[in-house]
């Protein structure tokens, strides 16, 4: 009950800090680390760009590195804008601006080396910001750069615009720990409900811990698209990159290193070189300003540049470089978690095999008896069956990170893996949902309902029941759609990272059919069921098409993409709390309850009726058998 309780506080704290953020007024702060080219030609690059002004402390500090062919007598035009709404158009002329711009004006340094920091900053100037600019997190502000010669200001010499941030930011670890363990209960507590004989109220606790994992999936993936993001799409999405297996852990980090040198491979070099090139996160599409970057190998093409050398990542590598990994990491990071968490849970159900065949012997439960001795009895089968239920979890992380390592060829021996787990998975899951699919075709024919011998077969359920006891026993074969919704969404994303707009209406697309597909089937087993998981479909389409709207390919006002990160972020700050709540109570009320199927109306499909005859037979033979006796 405590645990219950704790996990509830520490969960709901979380959400609300996201929703209004505390920072402390001593950590005000802005900066910016990249430079982007908002023009076409490169008469100004600049590969290193570090900036950061602390009001509290009164100093400013720039380092940049660059070059320039521009030459004369410069003005530059500055515009401010957050949120895409600008609020400051300013003309700055350096021959003005006393001594510390000497090297302005005029300007005649091919190569550019600026690092100072400038202290006893005037107060004046941080009296303009508004303090709440310092406290909201993942600030979505650009500040641009036009540069004109001093007798030709309508001619733009040079373009370039950074981003500003303040230092906050709604990817915490808080965040990723309570969603997870809330997950986790949920999916424990159904082990645990089952095993208690409770066989619907399990069923409906794994389906809404299932529901709610494949929706924080989805937000991961929404995050892996290489389409430009706000600041805080791409924070509140990194929150749930735990379901893809994206976790940095430094030994990890290391062994992949090394796997990949050893298997013919060369490892990416940005965060080694952060110090000395800057790294871009891509702020447009990537496809209208760099060559396409083909499939050639990593040691051939290693990771997008501009013409000055600064990195540019996007998609799933700009997932990488948020997490603090090397991109040619983060296919074998993923792997290793999905293998260390499939190994963990084996370990932990033969642990309970043991605790069981102990409390047999020992009488130790004897109310649980019956329940026990079922468990014994197919404890192969339900191994099976949970290892065919991890397969499932993670099977859109293999299918998109397999797919992008074939694009990415870190090394011959990452192809491989990545082409074993692809081929494995799908091979699994595939003949466990043909075998579903026989089986219910089979009962249809003789007993004339699909449920008799998808539930009546406890070694039938317990290995395969993963596939279609969320659903309606009638709509068994819903099993099918859903594996091809995983499939399209994991190829467009894996496949398609040079293109950022045709992810993006594919996903549009593919998140209107599994809406309109869900709707109309209403698959799940009942309405509670169904509303939730229309709901999730809806709210994915919804971030489909904010997706669309970030691409700008309607080319609205920069305040459109603005606002719209924003509705994005509260949309699901408030959906996950709610989906994160109604598993917390449902797994409390069904820990707690003496008889919590109570809770549920049987389900139409009858098969609790099926269920229960599974093991009515034996009971009455051993009743039987002892009355002779």
């Amino acid at each position: 009950m405590r645990l219950f309780a704790s996990c509830k506080a520490a969960l709901l704290t979380a959400a609300c800090s996201l929703l209004v953020p505390t920072v402390s007024a001593s950590s005000r702060i802005f900066e910016s680390s990249s430079l982007d080219s908002c023009q076409s030609n490169a008469n100004f690059t600049a590969s290193l760009f570090q900036i950061v002004y602390a009001p509290d402390n009164q100093t400013l500090s720039i380092n940049v590195e660059g070059s320039t062919t521009i030459t004369g007598n410069v003005i530059f035009k500055v515009q401010a804008a957050a949120y895409g709404y600008v609020f400051l158009r300013e003309t700055v002329d350096p021959c003005t601006m006393g001594p510390s711009f000497s090297g302005f004006c005029p300007l005649n340094l091919p190569q550019i080396t600026f690092d100072t920091t400038y202290n006893n900053i005037s107060a004046s100037v941080s009296s303009k910001i508004p303090g709440i600019a310092f406290q909201i997190p993942d600030l979505d502000a650009k500040v641009t750069v036009n540069l004109y010669m001093r007798n030709d200001t309508s001619t733009s010499l040079a373009c370039v615009d950074s981003r500003i941030t303040n230092g906050k930011t709604v990817n915490q670890n808080g965040v990723k720990w309570g969603t997870a363990i809330v997950v986790f209960l949920g999916l424990v507590g159904s082990a645990l409900v089952s095993g208690l004989g409770h066989a619907n109220t399990a069923a409906h606790l794994s389906l809404y811990a299932s529901s709610v994992f494949n929706y924080f999936q989805t937000l991961a993936v929404t995050g892996m698209v290489a389409v430009p993001l706000p600041p805080i799409v791409m924070a509140w999405t990194q929150d749930f990159n735990w379901t893809v297996g994206i976790l940095k852990v430094n030994f990890l980090q290391k062994f992949a290193t090394w796997y990949q040198m050893s298997t013919g491979g060369t490892p990416s070099t940005i965060l080694a070189t952060i110090d000395s090139k800057s790294v871009q996160v891509a702020k447009r599409a990537v496809e209208l300003l760099l060559p396409a970057r083909s499939l050639y190998p990593r040691g051939t093409v290693p990771i997008a540049t501009t013409a000055s050398g600064e990195y540019i990542v996007t998609g799933i590598d700009r997932v990488a470089f948020r997490a603090n990994m090397e991109p040619t990491n983060l296919f074998l990071t993923a792997i290793i978690f999905y293998c260390i968490f499939t190994i963990i849970a084996v370990l932990g159900l033969s642990l309970f095999k043991a605790v069981c065949e102990l409390a047999l012997r020992g009488r130790w439960m004897p109310n649980q008896q019956n329940q026990l001795q079922e468990f014994h009895d197919n404890w192969l089968p339900t191994l099976k069956g949970t290892i065919f239920r991890l397969i499932l979890l993670g099977y859109p992380m293999v299918v998109i990170l397999s797919l992008w390592e074939f694009t990415q060829d870190d090394s011959p021996g990452e192809i491989f893996l990545a082409l074993i787990f692809l081929i494995g998975t799908t091979a699994a899951l595939g003949l466990a949902a043909f075998h579903v699919i026989r089986i219910a075709k089979l009962s249809e024919r003789i007993h004339r309902t699909p449920a008799f011998l998808l539930y009546s077969d406890a070694a039938v359920l317990s290995k395969l029941g993963f596939l279609y006891i969320q659903f309606k026993a009638t709509a068994y074969f819903y099993i099918v759609p859903t594996f091809i919704y995983i499939l399209l969404k994991g190829i467009f994303v894996g496949f398609l990272q040079k293109s950022g707009t045709a992810q993006a209406v594919a996903l549009l697309i593919i998140e209107v059919a599994a809406l309109a597909g869900a709707s109309f089937a209403r698959p799940w087993m009942d309405k509670p069921a169904n509303a939730i998981n229309i709901t999730i479909c809806a709210i994915n389409f919804l971030n489909a098409v904010f997706v669309l709207i970030f691409t700008d390919i309607f080319k609205g006002p920069g305040l459109l993409i603005g606002a719209s990160g924003i509705i994005f972020f509260f949309l699901n700050v408030i959906f996950a709390l709610v989906l994160l709540i109604i598993v917390l109570v449902v797994v409390t009320m069904s820990l707690l309850r003496k008889d919590p199927e109570s809770r549920y109306q049987p389900l139409a499909d009858n098969r609790g009726s099926f269920i229960k005859s599974s093991t009515a037979l034996p009971l009455e033979l051993d009743q039987l058998g002892l009355t002779a006796r």
